[in-house]
């Protein structure tokens, strides 16, 4: 049951992603996320424009492979769908899904090392930090008429 709780939450971790790339939030095309969330990160991280021209090639680059890596590991996953599948069958699902989380991990400390050569660490950093926002954001404003993300309001009294 950990196992299972635990892959939840890192198959989570890859869904905005995989609305914008494969087309489930229909608002937005791949394109159109690709700007917002580059707008959006150039804005919250404070990236100059020679900043964001040399970061976002590498950045992008990056989540095209993180996406590659959650297409296997959703592959896999579809896999465990069949009522006949083995418990052998389950262990070997769990392994590849596993295998992509930690291929993801390297990848990030890879890119990251790439990252470090155009902007600070502070930068980096805030790069992070706004790229969880907007994935925060997006996920609130698809729950909301037009899919655009709407600001929290104050308490009701």
């Amino acid at each position: 049951m950990k196992k299972l709780i635990v892959l939840f939450i890192v198959m989570c971790s890859f869904i905005p992603l995989s609305w914008a790339m494969d087309g489930c939030n229909q608002h937005l095309s791949p394109d159109e996320f690709r700007a917002k969330q580059k707008a959006y990160i150039t804005e919250k991280a404070g990236l100059t424009k020679e900043e964001a021209a040399k970061f976002f090639p590498v950045y992008f680059e990056l989540q095209d492979r993180k996406k590659q890596l959650n297409d296997e590991a959703w592959n896999l996953l579809r896999k465990g769908r069949d009522e006949k599948t083995t418990e052998a069958q389950y262990n070997e699902i769990l392994e590849g899904v596993y295998d992509a989380r930690i291929a993801t991990n390297r990848l990030e400390k890879t890119y990251y090392e790439k990252f470090k050569k155009i902007l600070s660490n502070k930068k980096i950093y805030l790069v992070q930090r706004a790229e969880m926002r907007f994935n925060r954001e997006l996920l609130k404003g698809m729950h909301h008429k037009g899919g655009e993300p709407q600001k929290p309001q104050g308490k009701k009294k």
